[in-house]
């Protein structure tokens, strides 16, 4: 039982103690992925999805996956009648590999700017 940690330099270092990802046998856990610190900070949900997706490719691109690997996402968003505004966007980013996925709405977020925060289960690449 090989348990990896690791932090992507493309992401930034973390402000808190966690690692980007955890690998475990053939699967990668992610924490959870913002907006911040991006230019998307102070735009809107879709916008910060982009951004969280495009973070979330480089990650798993560099761990030997990619998106089209994705098992299970959690999205917790600050506001819940925003997620329908977000499905579009999802759908173009999934393309036919969809995940399993929960949505969660919470009261608030680290930072009043973060709209939603994503956290992915992964399959590696054998």
């Amino acid at each position: 039982m090989n348990i990896t940690r690791k932090n992507h330099t493309q992401l930034g270092e973390p402000v808190g103690p966690y690692t980007h990802c955890v690998k475990f046998n053939n699967q990668i856990y992610t924490s959870g992925l913002t907006a911040f610190g991006t230019d998307a900070i102070d735009k809107n949900i879709v916008d910060q999805t982009k951004e969280i997706f495009k973070q979330l490719d480089i990650l798993l691109k560099s761990e030997n996956s990619g998106l089209n690997r994705l098992i299970k996402v959690t999205l917790f968003v600050s506001d819940i009648t925003l997620l329908s505004t977000v499905r579009d966007t999802l759908f173009d980013l999934y393309n036919s590999d969809i995940p399993a996925s929960s949505a969660v709405e919470v009261s608030n977020l680290f930072d009043p700017r973060v709209k939603i925060e994503i956290e992915a289960i992964a399959a590696v690449n054998p």
